[in-house]
C-alpha cells in the first residue's frame, strides 16, 4: 500500500529536528531510514532545495525554504506529486505560523512541537488519497516537477553514518548548475540586523574621525605614538568588514566574524588611554551585537513558491 510513514521540520544550518511526526514502526527498513533522516540533516545546507533520496523500498524527499527543510518518508510507489504537494503544504503552515527568528535561535530539539498535530492530520489527509481535493494544486505541482525535477541523491553521496564526505551537488537536473557558496543568499534582515549594521557603521565613522586627529596630532607633535593610528585604522576595517559579513554570504562566515570582533576588541583594549570606559563599553558591544546578528542570519533555501 502506497502511504507517507512519517515527516519532519528541521532546521538547515544544524540539522536541528523543529517538530515531526511520531509513528515509526521497528521493521528493519524503517530502522535504516531513520539513519539516512539523520544524514540528511547534517548535509542539508550543501544540497538543493528539493530533493529525493531512494533507498529501497522507501523514498524520502524533502524542501527546504528560508533556512527549514521538510522532510518525509514514503513507499517507493508513493506519488511524487503528492510527496511533495504534502511537504509544501507544510511549508506553508509552518512559515504562516511561525517567526523565523524564533526557529533561527531554538536551541532544543522539537521544540515546535504543537506543529506534529498538523503534521499527522495532513499525513492522514494525504494517505487518503480519495479524499484529497486538491486536483487543482496536483495539476500545478506536476507542472512544477516537470519543469523543475528534484535533484536524486545516491546513497554513496551521504557518505559513512560517522564520517560525512562532501556531497558533489553537481547539475540540479532542469536549473543547469548550483550556485555557489559565495553566491548564497541570506535570510531577509530583522529589524535587530538593521540597527547592529547602522552601529557598525557608526563606530566605524568615529574610528576613521580619531584616525584622521591622530594623524594631525601626529604630524604637531613628533612624540606622539603611530601605532594609535593604527589602531584606529584598523578598527574602522574591523567595522566595516563585520558589515560586509551581515550583507553578504562567505566561505567560513561565522569564524570571520569571531576573528573581527577579537580584533575590535584588541584595538580597543589599545586605545584604553584615549578613550573612557563608556566609549570602549560602547564599541565593544556593538561589536559583540554585530557578530550574534551575522550568526542569526543564515543563508536561506529558494523562498516558496505560492502558487503551487
Amino acid at each position: 500500500m502506497s502511504m507517507i510513514l512519517s515527516a519532519s521540520v528541521v532546521r538547515v544550518r544544524d540539522g536541528l529536528p523543529l517538530s515531526a511526526s511520531t509513528d515509526y514502526d521497528q521493521s528493519t527498513g524503517m530502522q535504516e531510514c531513520r539513519k539516512y533522516f539523520k544524514m540528511l540533516s547534517k548535509k542539508l545546507s550543501q544540497l538543493p532545495d528539493r530533493c529525493t533520496l531512494k533507498t529501497g523500498q522507501y523514498n524520502i524527499n524533502f524542501i527546504s525554504s528560508l533556512g527549514v527543510s521538510y522532510m518525509m518518508l514514503c513507499t517507493e510507489n508513493y506519488p511524487n506529486v503528492l510527496a511533495f504537494c504534502f511537504l509544501d503544504e507544510l511549508q506553508k503552515e509552518f512559515i504562516t505560523t511561525y517567526n523565523m527568528m524564533k526557529t533561527n535561535t531554538a536551541i532544543r530539539p522539537y521544540c515546535f512541537i504543537e506543529f506534529d498535530n498538523f503534521i499527522q492530520r495532513t499525513k492522514q489527509r494525504y494517505n487518503n488519497t480519495r479524499s484529497l481535493s486538491t486536483k487543482m494544486n496536483l495539476a500545478d505541482m506536476q507542472t512544477e516537477i516537470k519543469l523543475r525535477p528534484p535533484y536524486q541523491i545516491s546513497v554513496s553521496e551521504l557518505g559513512s553514518a560517522n564520517g560525512f564526505s562532501h556531497v558533489p551537488v553537481g547539475e540540479y537536473k532542469g536549473t543547469g548548475k548550483i550556485s555557489a557558496a559565495p553566491h548564497q543568499r541570506l535570510e531577509p534582515v530583522t529589524l535587530p540586523g538593521i540597527v547592529s549594521f547602522v552601529l557598525s557603521l557608526l563606530c566605524g565613522a568615529l574610528n576613521l574621525i580619531r584616525g584622521f586627529h591622530a594623524i594631525e596630532s601626529l604630524l604637531q607633535n613628533e612624540g606622539e605614538d603611530f601605532s594609535y593610528v593604527i589602531a584606529f585604522f584598523l578598527g574602522t576595517a574591523a567595522c566595516l568588514y563585520q558589515c560586509y559579513l551581515f550583507v553578504y554570504y562567505t566561505g567560513w562566515r561565522n569564524a570571520k566574524s569571531f576573528l573581527t570582533f577579537g580584533l575590535i576588541c584588541l584595538c580597543n583594549m589599545y586605545l584604553y588611554e584615549l578613550r573612557n570606559l563608556w566609549q570602549l563599553f560602547f564599541h565593544v558591544t556593538v561589536g559583540a551585537f554585530s557578530t550574534l546578528q551575522i550568526r542569526l542570519r543564515q543563508p536561506q533555501g529558494k523562498s516558496p513558491d505560492y502558487n503551487v
